[in-house]
């Protein structure tokens, strides 16, 4: 048979490293009570350094790239645009619609282009949290259209997809009543994990064990209106506990707020045409 000298050919017989690669992330991580893997501390207002940038896309009216560790996202708007069913048409308010998936290589197991029940349940609450943040009774009889697609998934992605959508609005230009912002954290017993990773949102279980007050909140929240647009909660958490984990969410808000405006004052400033001078 020919035989591709131009190819490097694997072992017939291997397995994934991304295998031993979790296992020495997990017990790194739980082996040491206050400090986590990428160095933040355990129980504090600690989110990942964020990079972000607006306008990345010129065919879409709107777009935004979110980029918070090794979690990175991007997402572009299309509209105000006639609705596609007339059936469906509002004479007094417009028609926000969300689409977010996951593309094959950003999760450790390669998934398919085809929408799956998580992404569909993702998209809605993507929509729930959207949804109050966008003054629709300005579109009525049109729609707008919100793509978010996930290129890298290392945790909290909901949080960071309503943030990116968000900026995503406001470079397209739609009115609205306040940027949105998400953030997430993950509840162990007495202490908390602001904005956590892959491994830590899907290896606490097997390392800390089940019980109450193990559980993930993320918020979507309104900061210059002081309001919550989304909550979404997993787990079980006493009410003391919720409550805190929604007040340390918003304060991971604030922190990101500052970071999302200087990105949107750039994008404005790119956009805006030349002075005579």
């Amino acid at each position: 048979m020919p035989v591709d000298t131009k190819r490097v050919r694997g072992p017939e017989v291997s397995q994934s490293p991304s295998l031993f690669l979790c296992k020495t992330a997990a017990n790194k991580s739980f082996t040491q009570k206050d400090a986590r893997v990428d160095g933040r501390q355990r129980g504090q207002v600690d989110v990942r350094s964020v990079f972000v940038r607006c306008g990345l896309i010129s065919q879409a009216k709107g777009s935004a790239y979110i980029e918070a560790g090794n979690t990175k996202l991007i997402c572009c708007v299309y509209g105000p645009r006639e609705m596609e069913r007339k059936d469906e048409t509002d004479m007094k308010s417009g028609r926000l619609m969300t689409d977010m998936r996951f593309a094959p290589f950003s999760c450790r197991e390669r998934g398919s282009w085809i929408q799956g029940s998580d992404e569909k349940d993702l998209s809605l609450m993507l929509l729930e949290s959207l949804r109050p943040g966008v003054c629709l009774h300005k579109y009525p009889r049109s729609q707008i259209e919100v793509n978010v697609m996930v290129l890298e998934n290392d945790g909290s992605v909901l949080a960071h997809a309503v943030t990116c959508a968000s900026m995503a609005l406001a470079d397209a230009g739609i009115e609205m009543y306040d940027l949105v912002l998400g953030c997430s954290i993950r509840q162990e017993s007495a202490t908390y994990l602001i904005d956590p990773t892959y491994l830590e949102e899907n290896g606490c279980n097997l390392a800390s064990g089940s019980g109450d007050n193990f559980g993930s909140l993320t918020v979507a929240f309104l900061p210059s209106l002081n309001q919550i647009s989304g909550l979404q909660s997993d787990g079980e958490m006493g009410e003391d506990i919720l409550t805190g984990g929604v007040r340390t969410c918003i304060e991971g808000c604030f922190k990101l707020y500052p970071v999302i405006q200087q990105a949107l004052t750039k994008a404005v400033r790119r956009k805006a045409p030349p002075s005579e001078n």
